[in-house]
């Protein structure tokens, strides 16, 4: 394909991989590493010969390196562009702002020319210097009579946005014009206009004041377009030979919308485990009474345009939704929800028809905002009133009031039932991948994921179109660590917790001084064995909720006699080395809840086409969790401690192999007081 102009320097015997790797450890100040080497030779094998790679690096391989050496050094040399995806912030700003670089320079004496590299995020996550000077209307007549009066803490990281706009936190209605001003004071400074790069971050209401989507965007008609912060960054990828982005933007390329993306030839994703959850989310869709009115608000105030037949659909699904049962839809919609649902669909199409400009006319940035509104009301409600929905899950939620973020409002929603088409057409293509996390390989076989991401299972031929491998960790996982199984506890039942869970919870602990990290399948769960401990011990415990999850984490490391307790945001990414964290407890094995329209419906059609969907589906989320979960103990080659799993199905059912085939490979035992004796002398 050649996307990157880099061919023509491309040298003729350009400089082995494990060359380069040494130069870029020796410039971050480490030395060679057996896993790192061999995940470089097979990921430049991988982009040499255009077969996918499934790379399983554990914990301390150094994979980052690993990965970039050889994307850089194949970009420059091939002439061929590769994109990068993490799933989280974290990683994506230590990738784009030490590793890449650090790499980059420590390289490019050694190449033809310098690597070129870039960043790039979706539309929304820039600002917009158009609606900054007044361009577009504000979202809210009254926002700058608001009085200012911000609190400590507000909106502390950039990091926690997502949670912000899930929740509610730090988005009071009296503090949002001051937000506001800081953001305008901000757009005179920035020269990314990235919203991740403006520390301490804001809430969602308040970023909206100052971005626009891919849809409300005037594109190449803006007034200010040499200015735009987000086209500056689509012009520096669409030049680059590697270039970082997130799960969520392949999520949206998965979607359909290629563009999104500057044609490239190689993918790396890192934190793959992550991947099809994340395709998942971004082609889920949902519907209300409340999304109706809004789109019906837009068009009346910028369009010019009466909204009676939108406004009556509005009415009407409010009413439907009021009444029906929260539930999943195997079949489609009942047949009124359909007719109401059609009502707003041909509503939304007639509206559209009415607000095309005439040809010619100066863009209208409030019109654009009304016409995007209604373009997505429209394509949801089309989706969902479909005749044909068997390619989707349809199911009514209906958020308890009690919740920050509930409203007690039926939703209707729309996911894939499946992903794996999506990202094996759409993202893989004739590209190459190469996916890598620490968690790949579940029940000993690479076969589970590959499955997940349209890959066929493995033959054992050579001419497959992908490999799986293996390089391992430098930890020696059966002398540095410990995994317990309760399995004298009774099995777990619908309780949070159990009087003889609290008593072995409270034993564990105190044979460890502390220094605990407890990982709960609920909030319910977690609070509950907190509020306990805290009765019953003298040791600080922390639970989630409590205070934002990284003053939570950080307060965890700083003190060794420090507790922490929390659900699936602890599960994955907590890295605590040291003596802090000693031991990890596992209340129960986190199969999904019954109640997941997704995976029940995935299970589902699995069953339907003869296989076994409890097995593809829920034993397979719940090793990929335990697997990480666990892998929260071990973090450094000094580390020592005990996973305790207090759920005796770990080894008593059958598929306890399976999932502890996930796990790291600890010292196994069902012995209680062996373990407490451990902990002590670890303590």
């Amino acid at each position: 394909m050649n996307s990157s102009a880099a061919s023509a320097d491309a040298p003729e015997n350009p400089p082995e991989v494990t060359e380069l790797l040494d130069l870029a450890v020796a410039a971050l100040g480490g030395s060679r590493r057996e896993g790192q080497d061999r995940m470089a030779a097979a990921v430049t094998g991988a982009v040499e010969s255009g077969r996918h790679l499934l790379v399983q690096a554990g914990t301390g391989t150094g994979k980052s390196l690993g990965y970039l050496v050889p994307a850089v050094r194949h970009a420059v040399t091939a002439g061929e562009r590769v994109v990068v995806s993490t799933a989280t912030l974290a990683l994506q700003r230590q990738v784009i702002t030490r590793d890449l670089p650090l790499v980059a320079d420590a390289v490019a004496p050694r190449l033809p020319r310098p690597p070129r590299v870039a960043l790039l995020k979706g539309w929304h996550n820039y600002l917009c210097r158009h609606k900054v000077t007044g361009g577009y209307p504000v979202d809210g007549a009254t926002l700058f009579d608001l009085p200012a009066d911000p609190g400590p803490g507000e909106g502390s990281s950039a990091e926690q946005h997502p949670a912000a706009a899930s929740h509610g936190r730090s988005d009071d209605g009296a503090r949002l014009a001051d937000h506001v001003r800081r953001l305008h004071a901000w757009a005179q400074e920035t020269d990314t206009g990235d919203r991740d790069d403006l520390v301490p971050g804001v809430p969602d209401r308040a970023w909206r004041q100052v971005s626009v989507t891919s849809l409300e965007c005037l594109g190449q008609r803006c007034p200010l377009i040499d200015e735009c912060f987000g086209e500056r960054a689509r012009n520096t990828a669409r030049e680059a030979d590697v270039v970082v982005t997130n799960h969520a933007m392949l999520g949206i390329a998965a979607s359909g919308n290629t563009n999104v993306l500057p044609e490239h030839d190689v993918l790396v994703v890192d934190e793959a485990h992550e991947l099809v959850d994340r395709i998942t989310a971004a082609a889920t869709v949902d519907l209300s009474g409340g999304t109706v009115e809004h789109a019906a608000r837009l068009v009346r105030q910028h369009g010019g345009t009466l909204t009676d037949d939108l406004d009556a659909a509005a009415r009407s699904l409010a009413e439907v939704l009021a009444r029906v049962p929260a539930e999943r839809y195997p079949q489609g919609l009942p047949a009124e929800l359909q007719s109401t649902v059609g009502a707003v669909r041909d509503a939304a199409r007639s509206l559209l028809s009415d607000l095309k400009p005439d040809k010619g006319a100066e863009p209208d940035a409030g019109l654009k905002m009304a016409q995007s509104a209604l373009q997505q009301l429209f394509e949801v409600a089309e989706r969902m009133a479909a005749q044909d929905t068997s390619d989707d899950v349809l199911w009514c939620s209906r958020p308890p009031a009690d919740v920050p973020w509930g409203d007690g409002v039926g939703r209707l929603h729309a996911a894939p039932l499946a992903v794996a088409g999506l990202i094996s057409s759409q993202l893989l293509g004739d590209r190459t991948g190469v996916l890598t996390s620490a968690t790949l390989a579940l029940g000993g076989t690479f076969d589970p994921v590959a499955r997940s991401l349209g890959l066929a299972a493995s033959t054992g031929e050579d001419d497959t179109v992908w490999r799986g491998l293996d390089v391992g960790s430098p930890f020696d996982y059966r002398k540095q660590g410990i995994c317990y199984v309760a399995k004298h506890l009774p099995a777990p039942g619908r309780e949070p917790t159990t009087e003889a869970q609290l008593d072995e919870i409270a034993g564990l602990i105190e044979a460890a001084g502390g220094r605990t990290l407890g990982l709960f399948s609920s909030r319910r769960a977690a609070t509950a064995a907190a509020e306990a401990m805290r009765e019953r011990l003298d040791v600080p415990v922390l639970c989630q909720g409590d205070d934002q999850l990284p003053t939570l984490v950080q307060q965890f490391a700083q003190d060794p006699a420090t507790c922490l307790f929390g659900t699936l945001s602890l599960w994955q990414g907590v890295d605590v080395p040291g003596d802090a964290c000693r031991l990890v407890i596992i209340d129960r094995v986190p199969f999904p809840r019954p109640d997941d329209p997704v995976k029940a419906a995935r299970a589902r059609a699995v069953e339907q086409a003869g296989g076994n969907g409890f097995m593809q589906v829920a034993a397979t989320h719940a090793a990929l969790l335990l697997a990480q979960g666990a892998g929260r103990l071990i973090r450094s080659t000094s580390d020592r401690g005990v996973v305790a799993v207090l759920d005796p199905r770990l080894v008593t059912a059958r598929y306890g192999t399976f999932l502890t085939r996930s796990m790291p490979d600890f010292w196994r035992t069902t012995d209680a007081d062996l373990v407490r004796s451990a902990l002590r002398r670890l303590a």
